[in-house]
């Protein structure tokens, strides 16, 4: 009944919010439509279309769509200006009750309109809540040193505000406070379960098929759930619709080939068509290394990937559009102690947008499928496993009222996880798990005066679990001028999936799935335990500034309060069974529930002006975990994590880019090794404690007590293009990685006492020929 309830609750207020919007459109007009590039055909996202001389303006979204409401009768010029193009001006009339559809493209130019693009971004920040939001572009991304002569998504995520990463090797993504199995991540709707390779310079995607990509750090709204730390929302581009294009790249690490094109090319920029994009890159650095990087180990880096990824669009006249899509990502390492670790994963999907024809509404959807399965055989243990396989799909409604806008949606994913292991004590931890969560959730954004309020609820429900949850989040920003601005965001949140890594893994490499296990411990903290499903409360209080022309700070602090967090039992010493009844649940649990918090500082000082791009970015984050027996912090709780990168293009014709970053991360924690003990395996009956041979046992000091030195690392970075012609283009990389040679420590074998290091002095040579 409480679901019931809940469900009438949220249509009765869509009404509310729907009924008075109508009556307000048939005393005015509307105009929407779409923003491309004349050249491509690519939509062009986040700039601003507005009537001159009026108040009146929206800014495009990510599929260059742009809906201006509430437009009085009259005569108008409706404008777009873009940084890089030329200014659109086209006159429009409208009447009482109209909706008036439009296809826009822009043409480039040499006229540069930064100066128009900077405002237009200003204008944006001052109707967007944009709490704890990093929205990056290709274009940012190659803003940064390229390592291995490829710029990659993950080598800019590092730099962000509150994004710890775990290394050069085995890297894995920490977000103000959350390990990797709470930040959900998005490719064109579909929900990836591992975007990282082992070799932390590179992720899954090939940074020229990206179109945008959000970065939601914390506080995000409601139609994101089934997280309790961050989202990455990625979208790809489309392929050119004009022409077929390309590129090939090759360096010392990998290599890559995109093809794009029109499979049904548009003879009037108003007319229907299609066009593909498919881009394959792999890294060869196993075999490479043996030649460039035998000083490192002659046996050669143990790295390789391969990465497949093809999409194909078909847009309609008035520019809604489907794009059907796939991927195949596969991943193999061996290091020292590893005798093999690899994980591959697959799927496929399709996403969609339409405009209809009588209604301001836009509608968004998608469906797809992935599956990702892992194995790691580590030396002197058995082999662990994991897969996870499911779908995901959700219709989504916008309906924009003047800058207010209202969303509301539905989504559903299913999914089926399989996960089989062994603690430290040689216990097997084996779970198979089924699931299936649907959601419902509402979000208004409302512009009142100086205040921006975005208010949302969102309904999750586990049906494994049978449990719903109600999640109610607010977002509020306060222009108190036009140039400083306060903004907070709060929110509950709640997740099904748990993560098997094991925190004492000498390599730290294994990342399994498990959905809602029942396993679980019926008390904590003396209570009996409600839910089985991990719940997150969260605030983010901040400000931003535009200290100076072109100087722009934004501060944000948090706190995370986790009331339920489900956490593989690192001390499971028996096995749950009837004849261990008299043991204590924390020693025959396969999970264990915990408690905890995270809390931190970000600072973000950037300076972005023509050929100068500066950013200075500082994170200062606690974390603590109580599992029901004692406190501790989580091997990621890094104190201090600082970056610095500049760029500056220069050189005739501006064809020079100069790129640097530092990186300084204060030491991970980890548990040490307090001395060895003989361990026999007891689980045959008669077993011979006299004739048996044992293997090693560990034994550990206290949990997390240890600090790994700081982690520091320089790269520089240094790039030549050259036109060739009209839309042929040759550029040369020139790069190093960790430039000063530190020795950042990657793990010690507890048996050898051996120091193996992140990577050293590497420098890199990159080609890159587009046409």
């Amino acid at each position: 009944m409480r679901v019931h309830s809940l469900l009438l609750s949220f249509f009765l207020l869509l009404l509310v919010f729907l009924l008075p919007q109508q009556a307000v459109r048939a005393q005015t007009g509307v105009i929407r439509g779409f923003v491309y590039e004349t050249e491509t055909g690519e939509p062009v996202i986040f700039t601003n279309v507005y009537l001159y001389k009026t108040s009146l303006g929206a800014a495009t979204d990510v599929n260059g769509f742009f809906s201006i409401m509430k437009i009085p009768p009259g005569q108008y010029t409706l404008m777009v200006t873009c940084m890089g193009f030329d200014t659109l001006q086209i006159p429009v009339t409208i009447k009482s009750n109209d909706l008036i559809t439009k296809k826009l493209n822009l043409k480039k130019s040499s006229v540069n309109l930064e100066e128009v693009n900077i405002s237009a971004a200003r204008e944006n920040k001052k109707v967007e809540t944009q709490t704890s939001i990093i929205k990056i572009t290709p274009k940012d991304i190659g803003q940064i040193p390229t390592i291995g002569g490829q710029p990659d998504l993950a080598q800019y995520i590092q730099v962000l505000p509150g994004v710890i990463f775990s290394g050069d090797q085995g890297g894995q993504l920490y977000i103000r406070g959350g390990p990797p199995i709470q930040n959900k991540v998005l490719l064109d709707g579909m929900e990836l379960y591992q975007p990282f390779h082992s070799i932390g310079l590179f992720s899954v995607f090939d940074v020229d098929i990206l179109k945008n990509v959000d970065v939601l750090t914390g506080g995000f709204g409601a139609e994101y759930g089934g997280r309790l730390s961050s989202v990455m929302d990625i979208s790809t581009r489309d392929g050119n619709k004009k022409r077929i294009a390309g590129k090939i790249d090759a360096s010392t690490f990998g290599a890559k080939v995109l093809i794009e094109g029109p499979i049904a090319r548009a003879k009037e920029e108003t007319d229907a068509g299609a066009s593909f994009i498919f881009s394959i890159k792999n890294s060869y650095l196993a075999e490479s290394s043996k030649i460039f990087y035998s000083y490192i180990d002659e046996n050669g880096l143990p790295y390789n990937y391969l990465d497949i990824y093809g999409k194909i669009s078909v847009n309609a006249a008035n520019g809604s559009k489907v794009n059907f899509y796939g991927f195949d990502f596969k991943d193999d390492v061996q290091y020292q102690i590893l005798q093999n670790y690899q994980w591959k994963a697959f799927g496929g999907g399709t996403n969609f947008v339409i405009i209809p024809g009588s209604s301001p509404v836009l509608l968004e959807g998608n469906f797809a499928y992935s599956q990702y399965k892992v194995s790691l055989k580590q030396e002197g243990s058995s082999e662990s496993s994991s897969s996870i396989a499911g779908f995901s799909g959700g219709f989504h409604f916008t309906y924009f009222f003047g800058k207010n806008a209202l969303k509301y949606g539905i989504d559903l994913s299913g999914y089926k996880t399989n996960v089989s292991l062994y603690n430290s004590a040689k216990r097997l931890i084996s779970l198979d798990q089924n699931t299936t969560d649907p959601s419902i959730y509402i979000k208004y954004k409302w512009l009142v005066g100086k205040f921006i309020f975005e208010p949302g609820l969102r309904l999750q429900y586990y049906a494994s679990l049978g449990a719903a949850s109600l999640e109610p989040r607010l977002a509020i920003k306060y222009n108190v001028t036009d140039r400083f601005r306060l903004k907070m965001a709060a929110g509950m949140y709640s997740q099904n999936l748990v993560t098997t890594t094991y925190d004492r893994d000498v390599v730290n490499l294994f990342y399994g799935f498990v959905a809602g296990p029942n396993n679980l411990p019926e008390e904590f903290k003396g209570q009996p335990v409600k839910t089985k499903y991990q719940r997150s409360d969260q605030v983010v209080l901040g400000f931003e500034a535009d200290l100076f022309k072109n100087v722009y700070l934004n501060v944000e602090g948090y706190y995370k309060y986790y009331p339920e967090l489900i956490n593989l039992n690192r001390n499971k010493l028996y096995n749950d069974i009837p004849q261990n009844s008299d043991k204590p649940d924390y020693l025959k649990k396969d999970f264990v529930i915990e408690s905890g918090n995270a809390e931190g500082v970000d600072v973000s000082l950037k300076y972005d002006y023509k050929r100068l791009h500066l950013w200075a970015v500082y994170s200062l984050c606690f974390i603590n975990r109580f599992d029901g027996q004692t406190w501790y912090v989580p091997v990621y709780d890094r104190r201090h994590n600082i970056n610095l990168t500049a760029s500056y293009v220069f050189g005739k014709h501006q064809g020079w880019q100069a790129d640097v970053r530092w990186n300084y991360g204060s030491g991970f924690p980890f548990t040490q090794t307090a001395g060895y003990y003989e361990l026999i395996n007891f689980n045959d009956i008669g077993t011979n404690v006299i004739n048996q041979n044992g293997s090693l046992g560990i034994v550990y000091a206290d949990y997390n007590k240890g600090r790994l030195p700081y982690y520091s690392r320089l790269d520089v970075n240094l790039k030549k293009k050259f036109d060739l012609g009209r839309y042929t283009k040759l550029e040369i990389s020139v790069g190093v990685t960790n430039t000063l040679n530190q020795q950042n420590i990657f793990y010690v074998n507890r048996v050898t006492q051996e120091r193996v290091d992140q990577l050293p002095f590497m420098p890199s040579l990159g080609l890159s020929f587009s046409f």
